[in-house]
This record gives structure tokens, C-alpha cells and sequence, in this order.
């Protein structure tokens, strides 16, 4: 049989580095994300329970449900493993809930207030127990981030964190990234380099943290890559001129390569908040937040596709990223470089 031709396996290298948010309850819905699995290699999908467009529910109906979908969707990659990552922190932010037959999650700052790393071991076993039952295999959480203010709208009025303690919150998170691995479900620590501080969500608004973030809330994020368990950490969406006055944090080389990888020493894989969130698409543009967030050393681009909807997304994102490298701007042994990033966190996920 006749090799693939180069531009394939740039295609399939490129396609393998994305996961993209789809509508649907079945493989059959899930139409041109579908054929991206099975024809250019996706890389890996992303689940919510609600369409943030229409309000209505986007791709969770109940267990069984759940299950055959992802299922068809990991049979459509073959032998290659499928990326399925949710948002299950617990609290507000779960999108497998009671009301689609799932089990209730207690919030990240409700375990904080016990302090009990047992207690979180349990919590976490169930959260890592539900996911692995329903095939996702990528839990975008532990938050990390300290509560330095308890009104933050994106993570302490939402109660999305342990505790303002870094070693509470290390201590916890460490708890419940082990259970994960108890179930063979990956963790993403977030939101790199710490959002606690801010003010304003990033969905809506860039959140600017220059002012109020202190290198104390480094101290998770490194304790956790120094302890050699993480999977996965997340760059957030968020401004610190004292370390990027330009960019924020997703698209900084300064602090993803230098901060990130350079002082804390980790080696693995680097995933982006939603790249299509209103702070980045409204401030660089798509193609250029897609350019910027490979230049800045992420691994995985997260294209959640709740902005306004497009079904080709992936395969507009792939022709992209080719432009980029066929115009010289990004090397092919970038883009391998994250690649065997990826490729060596699912063999580990995989046992």
C-alpha cells in the first residue's frame, strides 16, 4: 500500500493537535466533525450539556446516550486514541449533572473547606469513575488557581476554587488528579498562570490581572509539575503586563515557553482556553490567536465552537495552520514537536 503523500501527514500532524466542540446526541448528528475524525485524524472533541447559541442541549442526553456517542466517535479514529475532553470541576461548572442522569458534584470549594485530602480522593474517584464510564478520557480541571478574591466572577463567586492556601490547594488537587489516574482519565491543571485575582470573566472580557496577581499563585502549578503527576496544564485567558505587556497568557511565548516551561520545568502538554473566546477573537482575530498560540509554545488548540456555530471548524482550522506553515511562519518540526507531546500523554493515559 502506498505511503501517505507529505501533505497528508502535515494534515493529519495539524488535525491531531485540535479539539473542537460539535452539536449533536449521535455520531450521525455530529456530521462534518465526524468526517474530520475519520478522515484527517481530529485530534479530539470536547463535550458540553448546553449550546451556549441556541440554549438548548448540545450533546448530553443521559449515560447510555452519552456512551454510544463517544463510542462512535473513538470507532471512527480506530486503533488511534480519541481526545474526550469535558469540563467536569464540579459545583457550577459540570456538565454532566443530576438532570441527565448523572451524579451531583460537589464544588472545588466546598472540598477546600474540609482540607481533607481523603475526603478529596473520594470526591475525585467520582468525578474520574463517572467520566471513564461515559468515555471521556480528559477532564479539563483541577482549578489551580488560588481564591485571592472571593468575588472574581470566573472563578471564586462561582466557587470554582479550593482555597487562597497554595498548599490547600496543591494538596487537594494532587489528591484528585491521582484518582483520576485511578480510571485512566487525564487532568488539565488551569487556568495558567493564575486568575484568582481577576476581576472579569475572560469569556466576556480580557481579565487583567496585572495589578493584582502575585507569583504566589505559581506555587500549585509548580508544586504539582515538580511532583511529576501532572497531565496537562491549561493557559488561560488572561493579561499580566508585568510578564506579557502585549499578550495574554494562551498566546505568550513569554509565558508559556519561558515562564511555563523554562522556570517550572514542564515538559508536557500545554492546552489553550477556548481560542475562540470574545476577549481573543475581538482583540488578534482567529487566525492570528491560532498563529499566536503555536508561536507561544501550546501543544493543543481548544476550539469549544459555542461562539457562534460552523461545522467546519476543524477543517478550517487545519487549512489555517497549512497556511502557516506553507507561508514559512510555523515549521513542520514545531508542530511535531507538540505532536509527541500529545502522543506521549495519551501512552501514559493509555497505561
Amino acid at each position: 500500500m502506498a505511503s501517505a503523500s507529505p501533505a497528508a501527514d502535515l494534515r493529519g500532524t495539524i488535525a491531531g493537535l485540535l479539539v473542537v466542540g460539535f452539536r449533536g446526541m449521535t455520531v450521525a448528528d455530529a456530521g462534518a466533525i465526524a468526517d474530520a475524525i475519520a478522515k484527517d485524524g481530529l485530534g479530539g472533541v470536547i463535550l458540553f450539556d448546553r449550546d451556549q447559541t441556541t440554549g438548548g442541549p448540545r450533546n448530553v442526553r443521559s449515560p447510555k446516550q452519552l456512551h454510544a456517542l463517544t463510542a462512535g466517535l473513538q470507532a471512527l479514529a480506530g486503533q488511534r486514541r480519541l481526545i474526550v475532553a469535558i469540563d467536569q470541576e464540579g459545583g457550577r461548572v459540570a456538565r454532566l449533572t443530576p438532570a441527565t442522569g448523572f451524579p451531583k458534584i460537589a464544588s472545588e470549594a466546598s472540598i477546600g473547606k474540609l482540607d481533607d485530602e481523603a475526603a478529596a480522593t473520594t470526591w475525585g474517584r467520582l468525578i474520574a469513575t463517572t467520566l471513564a464510564s461515559v468515555g471521556v478520557n480528559l477532564n479539563l480541571a483541577p482549578v489551580v488557581d488560588l481564591n485571592v478574591n472571593p468575588r472574581n466572577p470566573a472563578i471564586g463567586a462561582l466557587d470554582r476554587s479550593f482555597s487562597a492556601d497554595p498548599a490547600i490547594v496543591t494538596k487537594l488537587a494532587l489528591a484528585e488528579i491521582r484518582a483520576h489516574h485511578e480510571s485512566s482519565v487525564a487532568t488539565a491543571l488551569k487556568h495558567f498562570p493564575g486568575l484568582g485575582s481577576a476581576t472579569a470573566n475572560t469569556d466576556f472580557g480580557v481579565a487583567d490581572v496585572t495589578k493584582t496577581w502575585s507569583r504566589t499563585e505559581l506555587e500549585p502549578f509548580r508544586a504539582i509539575v515538580a511532583s511529576g503527576v501532572a497531565d496537562a496544564v491549561m493557559a488561560g485567558h488572561l493579561v499580566n503586563r508585568t510578564l506579557d505587556p502585549d499578550h495574554p497568557a494562551s498566546l505568550s511565548r513569554a509565558i508559556v515557553t519561558d515562564l511555563l516551561r523554562g522556570e517550572l520545568g514542564w515538559q508536557g502538554v500545554v492546552i489553550t482556553d477556548d481560542l475562540e473566546a470574545g476577549a481573543i477573537t475581538s482583540s488578534f482575530g482567529r487566525e492570528e490567536a491560532i498563529a499566536l498560540a503555536i508561536e507561544a509554545g501550546n501543544d493543543l488548540l481548544l476550539l469549544a465552537n459555542q461562539q457562534g456555530y460552523d461545522p467546519r471548524v476543524a477543517t478550517k482550522t487545519i487549512d489555517t495552520i497549512e497556511g502557516l506553515v506553507r507561508s514559512g511562519r510555523i515549521s513542520v518540526a514545531r508542530l511535531e514537536e507538540s505532536r509527541g507531546r500529545v502522543d506521549a500523554m495519551l501512552a501514559r493515559l493509555a497505561g
